[in-house]
């Protein structure tokens, strides 16, 4: 059985450092959601000399945009998304200090460079484990762009959110190192 790394939010470099692709990680603290229109606003945002509504060093996004809670929980299944669609705004956010990004499914050369220039990871949620990621939501909180609805800005509070290093800070990456495993 594979070990459990805790990780404990704010994720600053030295602790995203030590984070091995492979690595099954739970993690506890602050994370933050956004999705495609979000990142859009935040990089317009930066390419007009304005400061971001949310101070990103040292912290995770998750591209998620979840359902509606149902009484008695801070929010309703809240899967990830594909997490190329977010690739063109991701190099700016990592050069402000992002440290790690939750998703599914491959990311572009270009992040994964500035990925290890940054000394970020890239976890992976589970695709289809919607109702189970959002147990370990404790708190949800919009705290930019609630016109877009489920794709707002929120800060969640986590408390053991699953999750596993696919990609760490010196680009080691499973989507390359593990398919030819199983090609045989």
């Amino acid at each position: 059985m594979a070990k459990i790394v805790g990780v404990r939010t704010p994720l600053t470099k030295e602790a995203a450092s030590v984070l091995r692709a492979g690595d099954v990680v739970s993690i506890t603290g602050y994370i933050y959601t956004a999705r495609d229109a979000a990142h859009k606003r935040l990089i317009g945002i930066l390419e007009e000399g304005k400061g971001l509504p949310l101070d990103i060093r040292d912290q995770i996004i998750y591209y998620v945009g979840p359902a509606p809670a149902k009484p008695g929980y801070a929010c309703g299944p809240a899967g990830p998304t594909t997490s190329y669609r977010m690739d063109p705004y991701t190099p700016a956010l990592l050069e402000r200090g992002l440290r790690g990004m939750i998703g599914k499914g491959l990311r572009s050369k270009e992040v994964i460079a500035s990925m290890k220039k940054n000394r970020a990871v890239y976890f992976a949620a589970v695709g289809g484990a919607a109702a189970v990621i959002a147990r370990s939501i404790k708190e949800s909180e919009v705290i930019a762009y609630e016109d877009l609805g489920p794709e707002a800005i929120r800060r969640f509070y986590v408390e053991g959110f699953p999750a596993i290093v696919v990609i760490d800070s010196r680009g080691l990456n499973l989507y390359e190192s593990e398919p030819p495993k199983y090609a045989k």
